[in-house]
This record gives C-alpha cells, sequence and structure tokens, in this order.
C-alpha cells in the first residue's frame, strides 16, 4: 500500500505540460541539499523531490548529480569573476578597488548562503569537470590579488606583500561570512554593520595613505 508521504510527493509533482522545468530550480533545490546533507547524502531522487519532478525528469537535465554541483560551482565563480573584473578596471586608486571587491564578495555571500557555503565551505569531493571550476576560481581570485598587488606596488603595505596581504584581506573576510551564515542564533551587528568594521579595519591595519 503507497504510503501517505509518498503520495504527497507525487501529487506535488508538476504534470506534464506544466510548462518547461527550469535549470534554475534544480540548481536551488540542489544547492539547499548539498549544504544540507553534504554531496554523498544527496540523491537525484531527493532533489528531484524537492523540485516536485519525477527523476526521469530531472535526468533530462543533468546525467548525474556530479553534473548539478560542477554547473553550481562555475555559476557562482563566474559571478564572482565578472564582478572583479569590472571592479578591477573602474578608475580608481586600488584601495578604493580592493574595497569594493571585498565588499561586492561578502555581501554577494550573505545574499546567496546556500551557493557561498557549497562553493566555499562546504566538503564534497572534486567530480569530473571541476578543472574548468578551478580555472575561474583562480581567475577570480587572480584579479583581486592584482589589485593588492598594485598598493603593494605603490609602497603602500604596512607589512607583507601583495600576496600574503592579499591571502589575509581574502580569509578574514570569508571568516566572517562564514561564521555569520553558520552560526545565525549569534546575536550579530547588521551585515552593513560587519562589512564595513571588517573592511575598514582591515585596510586600515595593511595600508597607509
Amino acid at each position: 500500500m503507497e504510503s501517505v508521504s509518498t503520495a504527497r510527493r507525487r501529487s506535488a509533482r508538476k504534470a506534464k505540460g506544466d510548462g518547461h522545468l527550469r535549470r534554475a530550480e534544480i540548481l536551488q533545490a540542489a544547492e539547499r541539499i548539498f549544504v544540507a546533507e553534504g554531496f554523498e547524502g544527496a540523491t537525484i531522487r531527493r532533489i528531484a523531490e524537492e523540485v516536485g519532478v519525477s527523476s526521469t525528469a530531472l535526468y533530462m537535465h543533468f546525467p548525474d548529480k556530479a553534473c548539478i554541483l560542477v554547473e553550481i560551482c562555475q555559476r557562482v565563480m563566474q559571478e564572482l569573476l565578472d564582478r572583479n573584473s569590472q571592479i578591477a578596471l573602474r578608475p580608481l586608486d586600488a584601495v578604493n578597488r580592493t574595497r569594493m571587491m571585498l565588499d561586492a564578495y561578502m555581501r554577494w555571500g550573505f545574499a546567496h548562503p546556500n551557493a557561498y557555503q557549497l562553493v566555499f565551505s562546504a566538503a564534497h569531493p572534486l567530480p569530473q569537470g571541476t578543472d574548468a571550476t578551478a580555472e575561474l576560481a583562480a581567475a577570480c581570485y587572480d584579479k583581486f590579488c592584482g589589485v593588492v598587488r598594485e598598493i603593494a606596488a605603490e609602497g603602500r603595505l604596512r607589512l607583507g606583500d601583495g600576496d600574503s596581504a592579499a591571502q589575509s584581506l581574502w580569509a578574514a573576510c570569508h571568516g566572517v561570512v562564514t561564521l555569520r551564515l553558520s552560526r545565525p542564533n549569534f546575536p550579530w551587528r547588521s551585515e552593513d554593520e560587519l562589512i564595513q568594521v571588517t573592511i575598514e579595519g582591515l585596510l586600515s591595519g595593511l595600508t597607509v595613505d
């Protein structure tokens, strides 16, 4: 006899002819499940149930869950790369461009908690196809590091060099975003205040006028 929960899941599924199943629905559901249950714990069936379609329908868009993970990672890194590329080209001094990149990075993380935790915090295996993702991530970081190196070349770093400064800035901002997302019950101050205090504190300590 069919269980009540199974019957409910089937009734919730999108009927044939309801329209195109958007890949974005699958990616958003997969983000939530990968973060909550881990890559190994997630299944195509579980993702399909979350979206409200059959596993067969989901397979029409993605052959396996590794491909879903790869697309999520590539989508995230491409968006961040585009933002860093735009900021890097602005006619502003290097410190201001660094500030803008860090601000964009933290705000993106707070606005997209599932994707951020999946790509930057979750422990998951690297499936086939992540070479392209790694290249995007490297390009994204290179854009950021390149601007920090400009600060160093101008003699405006109090200590360290362009590489150590870039790594420290990124790591510190990542730490704030990760803790804020993973400890939601802590009495955090507003995201705007955290972003401002973090970035201004870091840059004030590392750079000179």
